[in-house]
């Protein structure tokens, strides 16, 4: 029987930091190896950055771009550990450094953990791929809690990238991230997307592929964090002793090409 994966949880103090923690708790292939916050943060087990990447074989990482980036250089300059790295918001500078990275060590690069919004995902690029542009408008839709600082969220750009890669476009080019006064006809081939903030939201996603006949709908409903943490967690087991790269959830879960 192979080992435990050792797992070192980044900014363990927060929400995404604790459900992590009781996934690997409660897992009997993986072992809380480390876990550390941002400098000076106090609580019970922390220890220091080059303590928890020297006793782990992969460390979760769900803070922000700018502490992911900067954890990314540093496994790539030690040469490990693994990461799998959950932060959401990042500009395509701070992607960039993450590949970048990925070239000396493997990391998990996705804005979604979940199993069901993979699948959905895979769900959305098909329905485009069948469905023309000239008949049916799409809009993606998420609601999340008013403690998220980043609109659209990543989940929602994923969709819409799956939608725009299913009808061969570029989605820079056909998206309309809101809408505000007179903002004319809306143009054919359009990939458009709505947002809601409110309330504990964990998190609500959908795709409307909407015509003049019909309107089919694809969603999803984040009920716990848990399912994110058990997503990444999967991803840490994955990768631990994976080649140099970068990979997704795709890659994980095994269906890269749908």
């Amino acid at each position: 029987m192979s080992a435990p994966t050792r797992i070192a949880i980044a900014g363990a103090l927060g929400r995404m930091g604790q459900a992590v923690a009781r996934i690997v708790e409660a897992s009997p292939d993986a072992v809380i190896a480390a876990r550390f916050d941002r400098p000076g943060a106090e609580g019970p087990d922390l220890v220091t950055v080059d303590a928890a990447l020297a006793a782990a074989d992969v460390v979760v990482d769900f803070t922000t771009p700018a502490a992911s980036v900067d954890l990314a250089r540093t496994c790539a300059a030690r040469g490990g550990p693994a990461l799998v790295i959950g932060a959401t918001g990042a500009t395509d500078e701070q992607r960039a450094a993450i590949a970048e990275a990925a070239k000396s060590i493997p990391i998990v690069y996705a804005r979604n953990y979940s199993l069901g919004v993979n699948l959905l995902m895979s769900l959305v690029r098909q329905a485009a791929r069948a469905l023309p542009a000239e008949a049916y408008d799409i809009e993606v839709f998420e609601a999340h809690h008013r403690h998220k600082v980043d609109a659209p969220s990543g989940t929602a750009f994923m969709l819409g990238e799956a939608a725009a890669q299913g009808r061969g476009v570029d989605l820079a080019k056909v998206q309309r991230r809101a809408r505000d006064g007179i903002t004319g006809e809306r143009p054919v081939g359009e990939i458009g997307f709505s947002v809601l903030r409110g309330g504990g939201i964990v998190g609500e996603h959908s795709v409307t592929f909407a015509a003049e006949e019909e309107i089919i709908t694809l969603s999803h409903s984040g009920r716990d964090r848990g399912l994110f943490a058990r997503g990444a967690v999967a991803a840490a087991r994955w990768v631990a002793g994976r080649p140099a790269g970068l990979y997704d959830m795709a890659d994980v879960l095994g269906f890269a090409d749908d």
